[in-house]
């Protein structure tokens, strides 16, 4: 049994790109950064940042390309994949990509609206128009976020 998952929490470097294709089917890429830490042999404090590019298509790609901006924080979920083409000059170019099955929006940042959203209306964390239970906005689906942890996880405190 073979498996190709990827899965990457980090925020966009930059506006996603939606196009169509032939077939009608929209597609959007956009390149998400993530950044790990870690101590080196020293007690020295590291920190290395990896730039990956996403590709999502259909329904996703739409609503990626409508609600996400540069520095949005986003989960995605997918596969890796590699193409390759001859550029103008003759050489083969290959880029590795990660085709997402799934894209999940992050948190929104503080006292601001959706990504996208120019109505002025006030929104709480549940994306749900303030005074309204359970209602849409302007006929968009709620859309569910992903929570961080507020204080760095000792791994000491793990109970397994």
């Amino acid at each position: 049994m073979y498996l190709n998952k990827a899965l990457i929490i980090g925020n966009l470097t930059r506006d996603p790109e939606l196009k169509s294709l032939p077939s009608g089917i929209q597609v959007c890429s956009f390149s998400v950064a993530t950044n790990r830490t870690w101590t080196d042999k020293n007690g020295a404090k590291q920190e290395n940042t990896d730039f990956h590019n996403v590709v999502v298509f259909g329904k996703q790609a739409e609503n990626v390309g409508k609600y996400l901006k540069k520095g949005s924080s986003v989960l995605v979920e997918g596969r890796m994949q590699t193409r390759s083409w001859d550029a103008a000059d003759g050489q083969k170019k290959y880029r590795t990509e990660i085709i997402a099955d799934r894209v999940q929006f992050g948190p929104r940042r503080e006292g601001g609206s959706p990504a996208g959203a120019s109505n002025g209306s006030s929104y709480g964390d549940s994306g749900v128009k303030a005074g309204g239970k359970g209602a849409k906005v302007d006929s968009v689906e709620q859309i569910d976020t992903i929570e961080y942890p507020s204080e760095e996880i000792n791994p000491e405190d793990i109970p397994f």
